[in-house]
């Protein structure tokens, strides 16, 4: 028999120490206990994804010095864990195995992904060899994230004699990779036989977010366990070698899958990761009434508590009164410290300053964006002074298309929605305000507008987003070309219009702040479009 600790943690990014501190304490809870392996996710020790961090000399080398002590200092219990190392010239993307004190195994990976966000090609090398360690008279195969992913090599694995997979993962969420991890893991079971406990990092990291969802795959109670979902977890479960190798687990869980929930937990660690592990004071966020800035202020409001969260409204001559009722309202019902500033007379100083230059030009979106601008300027003054990370407001069906103003409204830190579309950002406020009702109803039901010139609403600009957001969706997630997008039935002219403005907003694009990943391509290491660009679909 044999009995193993999964731990689902929030490793942080070169705090080599501190990832190390977490093993250790680990370590001594279990010392207690009859526990005879302690399992961590990929890359523990370095954090995931270490990028250029592992081209350093000095940062592989106090990971190596780390570990060497690590190991002498565990004699009563055995680990597994993830970190790079290097051989010669070569850095690599490793598992190790320590026993009595002594690292016994070195495995590493030998599928490197490099699509989307993952670079991996850039920093490792492959490894030649599989691994199975034999542990107590069990034969474990070991596996890092994307070696899992294909069947070639986990059949391979099992012909070798594996008896028994573990994966030590950091995969990052998106909407649709829970369900298809889920799925292929049992289908590996039901083909294969072999049980697989699959261990995944939790955490945000910059603009990925690290779901946890660990799974433990062949139990004897349920063909799957899973682990909690952006949250620290741990299990421990019982292998036993009869005629085939079987798990028990200890505790009882409940596999639940909502997708809303998933993205607004998503959200919220990602935001909570990023002001934290960075040492923001807190937040602030211009608060316009609207929806995108009520729904980013609740997430920072469950991130962080109310304390931490910070709202301004910057009305001007367009901003209705409603608009100022609201985003007080919405202050209120969380107790975040709430302000207004007018921009009336900073806007006013700058086109005086301009009556000059502008002489003979007619009124145009100069003037709207100049608006945007001032509250941008605004929000920065506070934050050099308060010590608040901006939070920019956007959403992504606005960054496809442009529809927002560089230095203005895009001006800030950390972009929240970012790769959320603005129907989906309805479906995420009535979402919230199931859980307690802080969004007033009217910022839900009012139609979108930027306040920016009399009675605006977005639609004289754009279509209806339930049109615009899955024609963005198609032509930026799923490489569609028009002709393809325009055979679903939407209009040709409206198609090659909002087509023309994705490729042309690139530029915009690129100068905005990072912000949380949460679909299968988002703007950002996903998508990598040249600006000076003349290829026309």
């Amino acid at each position: 028999m044999l009995k193993i600790k999964i731990i689902q943690e929030n490793p942080t990014v070169g705090d080599i120490s501190g990832n190390i501190k977490k093993i250790q304490e680990e370590i001594d809870k279990a010392s207690s206990g009859d526990i005879d392996l302690l399992v961590f996710s990929e890359m523990f020790v370095s954090g995931y994804p270490p990028e250029d961090l592992v081209i350093r000399a000095d940062f592989i080398n106090k990971i190596q010095e780390s570990i060497k002590k690590l190991s002498s200092d565990t004699k009563n219990i055995s680990l597994l864990f993830g970190a790079p190392t290097k051989k010669g010239q070569k850095t690599f993307n490793s598992a190790f195995f320590i026993e009595n004190g002594e690292i016994i195994e070195i495995y590493s990976k030998k599928i490197l992904p490099n699509y989307k966000e993952f670079d991996e090609r850039r920093y490792f090398f492959s490894g030649e060899n599989n691994s199975i360690i034999n542990f107590k008279g069990i034969n474990i195969g070991l596996s890092i994230c994307e070696d899992i992913w294909s069947k070639d090599f986990t059949q391979e694995l099992v012909a070798e004699g594996a008896e028994l997979i573990i994966n030590l993962s950091a995969s990052p969420y998106t909407k649709t990779k829970k369900e298809t991890r889920e799925r292929m893991l049992n289908e590996y079971f039901d083909l294969l036989g072999v049980p697989i406990v699959y261990v995944n990092q939790v955490g945000g990291q910059d603009e990925l977010i690290f779901d946890g969802s660990s799974l433990i795959i062949g139990s004897e109670q349920s063909k799957l366990i899973s682990l909690k979902s952006f949250d620290i977890d741990s299990e421990e479960l019982i292998v036993t070698k009869k005629d085939k190798i079987s798990l028990s687990v200890l505790s009882k869980r409940e596999n639940n899958y909502s997708e809303l929930e998933d993205v607004y937990k998503a959200l919220v660690l990602g935001t909570k990761d990023y002001v934290e592990k960075n040492g923001f004071k807190g937040i602030i966020l211009g608060s316009s009434g609207g929806i995108d800035s009520a729904l980013t202020a609740a997430i920072a409001y469950d991130a962080l508590g109310s304390t931490k969260v910070n709202t301004v409204m910057m009305p001007f001559d367009f901003t209705a009164d409603i608009s100022i009722n609201d985003a007080q309202e919405l202050a209120d019902n969380m107790s975040i410290k709430h302000s207004i500033i007018s921009i009336k007379e900073m806007y006013e100083a700058f086109s005086n300053s301009l009556i000059e230059s502008f002489d003979g030009k007619d009124p145009d979106k100069t003037e709207e964006n100049l608006q945007s601008r001032c509250r941008g300027v605004t929000l920065m003054a506070l934050s050099n002074k308060l010590g608040f990370l901006v939070l920019t407001t956007g959403n992504k069906s606005e960054a496809a298309v442009g529809y927002s103003t560089l230095y203005g409204d895009t001006a800030g830190g950390f972009s929240v929605l970012k790769d959320v579309s603005k129907t989906l950002v309805y479906d995420l406020a009535n979402y919230r305000n199931k859980i307690s009702p802080v969004i007033p109803q009217r910022i839900i039901d009012r139609p979108p507008s930027a306040e920016l010139a009399p009675d605006q609403k977005d639609t004289d600009s754009l279509p209806d987003y339930d049109v615009l957001d899955p024609i963005i969706e198609m032509y930026v997630e799923k490489d569609l070309s028009p002709k393809e997008i325009i055979s679903e039935g939407y209009d040709e002219s409206e198609v090659r219009r909002i087509l023309a403005l994705i490729d042309f907003n690139e530029y915009k694009r690129r100068q905005v702040p990072l912000g949380i990943k949460i679909s299968d391509r988002n703007f950002g290491k996903d998508r990598r479009y040249p600006i000076t660009n003349k290829w026309k679909p």
